[in-house]
């Protein structure tokens, strides 16, 4: 998969950490990187890869996952191939941070937990792993104590507060330490308690 890739931040080759940022569907790699100008990155290079269309895989995250097939092997595929950029400009594992929102905090949960390792960190606003239901053959590895942000509304229209529960069961399962924060009413949106606790959680961590 050919995928455009936007940063901003410092560039890989002067960061000692990156930070990948997974945009929604209908959505587009410079909206997910204009967040970053909340969050306590400057430090960091930021990498979003666009997906094609503007979507990683075309029907809802709870479908059987072959449905969304070959575009979410794609799009997983898409985000190994950013993390492996990453890492050849020098910078580890344990500092490789993921942040997604909607979809895109959906795919950046499914691909961690497909490839559990210390990773710097992951925020997911508003999402949980990928399938008709968990399907906990399909994920690898231990987190090592990797810190992770879940938040979401209750009710979601898209994400239903069920799987995001199940998502923190399996993550800490893998050795993930999770915090979920579940908002009454918030709707489809990223709340600044949200960017808050990201940053206090996940940013500024050392």
């Amino acid at each position: 998969m050919n995928t455009q890739i936007i940063t901003d931040g410092l560039s890989l080759n002067n960061a000692k950490k990156a930070l990948i940022m997974i945009h929604g569907r209908g959505a587009s790699a410079h909206d997910i990187l204009s967040i970053a100008r909340h969050l306590k990155v400057d430090d960091f290079a930021l990498v979003a890869p666009q997906a094609e269309n503007r979507t990683w895989y075309p029907y809802s995250f709870l479908v059987p996952i072959e449905e969304n097939e070959p575009s979410f092997s794609k799009s997983l595929d898409a985000i190994h191939q950013v993390v492996v950029a990453v890492q050849q400009n020098g910078i580890e594992k344990e500092n490789i941070y993921f942040l997604g929102f909607s979809q895109g905090a959906c795919l950046a949960l499914e691909f961690t937990a497909r490839n559990a390792a210390k990773y710097g960190g992951i925020v997911a606003f508003t999402g949980g792993l990928i399938g008709d239901k968990v399907y906990e053959d399909n994920y690898t590895g231990n987190f090592e104590k990797t810190p992770v942000f879940i938040g979401t509304s209750d009710p979601d229209f898209h994400v239903p507060v069920e799987r995001v529960n199940e998502t923190e069961a399996l993550l800490k399962k893998m050795g993930a330490s999770v915090s979920k924060k579940i908002y009454e009413n918030m709707g489809h949106t990223i709340s600044q308690d949200e960017i808050d606790l990201a940053n206090q959680l996940i940013f500024t961590k050392k």
